[in-house]
């Protein structure tokens, strides 16, 4: 089975070609990085005029480098979202109209099932399994219990942890994207320096909040002599990515309690999302799994960031269930994997 995969929910523009043997025949992204740095941030409207311009050819690369024509295709999956809506319906579009005039199956993929499932594109990771997503976007602690059946335990009650990456290097005057620039900064940096908080530590449930660490980082950076000292930054930046890591730690390990309490024979953690490709991060997650006997899994950093391979792969896993979706299907700024979630106490939670 061979699935063309679509990604243009965010600021990436990607096609790939896998198949069902877990093989990734070809996997191409566009980054608009450099479009969006001189604003700090993602421009919508900048994003999906580059969509526009980048889709077609990338797709018509993934096919010749993976080696085949669109008749050797079984099926299109394009990131349907949750995303800006501007870059979803430019994937969308291009995805319904090869599936309709080739004849093949679309398959409308949630961007978010596409991270939950690719650690299973390259290993075999069975059901059920606790997964931690982190990106800039979102932040959440879901059981994976099989192919669209997901169980939310905690999320993010103000901003996503990479969003809070982006904004705390933003402050202390890094590059966009901020979580790449914080994490090679730290590595030289005092994470003892800076006193900064832990949100929600210690507090029953699996939420998080970052708001009141990055307010705490500003007020540092605020007292601090002007001009900054050289060491001042990568300090500043391993005391910030040390109180993350601390916070992503405790909420993980009250889902770890509350996962085998579900599943008394789940024997998996998972981490995904473009954060995921934080070593730092996943070194102290997997030494929390060894703590709790669970088998740890992330993908390569390759595919923790926005790609299209993973997006084919959750094509791939849904038309094995018989699973695709009609012509008419309308893209979704907001798709939860969760739909039955109760709402997090707190404004802004990234659904």
């Amino acid at each position: 089975m061979l699935v063309l995969g679509i990604e243009t929910s965010c600021d990436e523009t990607a096609a790939a070609v896998v198949s069902d043997r877990r093989e990734i025949l070809a996997d191409l992204v566009f980054s608009q990085t450099a479009l969006h740095a001189p604003y700090g941030g993602i421009v919508p409207e900048n994003t999906a005029r580059a969509h526009l311009d980048h889709l077609d050819s990338l797709i018509l690369e993934a096919m010749a480098r993976a080696q085949i024509g669109f008749a050797d295709l079984d099926g299109v999956a394009a990131t349907a979202g949750p995303g800006l809506i501007g870059g979803l319906l430019v994937g969308v579009m291009t995805g319904k109209t090869i599936a309709l005039t080739r004849n093949l199956p679309f398959i409308a993929v949630n961007h978010l099932e596409g991270h939950a499932l690719s650690p299973r594109l390259v290993a075999d990771i069975a059901f059920p399994y606790l997964l931690l997503l982190v990106s800039g976007g979102h932040c959440q602690l879901l059981v994976a219990e099989a192919v669209g059946r997901y169980r939310r335990l905690g999320t993010t009650i103000d901003d996503a942890v990479g969003e809070a990456f982006d904004k705390a290097a933003k402050m202390m005057g890094l590059g966009y994207p901020g979580g790449p620039e914080i994490e090679r900064l730290a590595a030289s940096g005092n994470p003892k320096r800076f006193d900064l908080p832990r949100p929600m530590i210690g507090t029953e449930g699996c939420h998080f909040s970052f708001s009141g660490l990055k307010t705490a980082l500003r007020r540092k950076i605020a007292a601090l002599p002007n001009p900054w000292e050289p060491q001042d930054r990568a300090d500043l930046a391993a005391s910030f990515q040390a109180a993350v890591g601390d916070v992503l730690v405790d909420r993980t390990r009250n889902a770890i309690s509350t996962f085998r309490r579900l599943h008394p024979k789940g024997d998996s953690f998972v981490v995904a999302g473009g954060v995921a490709a934080n070593q730092t991060l996943r070194t102290r997650l997997e030494a929390l799994c060894a703590d709790r006997d669970l088998r740890f899994a992330a993908p390569p950093q390759r595919i923790c960031t926005d790609n299209a391979a993973m997006i084919a792969w959750a094509g791939i896993e849904r038309l094995k269930l018989g699973l695709s979706d009609p012509l008419d299907f309308a893209p979704k700024p907001r798709w939860p994997l969760d739909p039955t979630a109760p709402p997090a106490v707190g404004a802004g939670i990234k659904a």
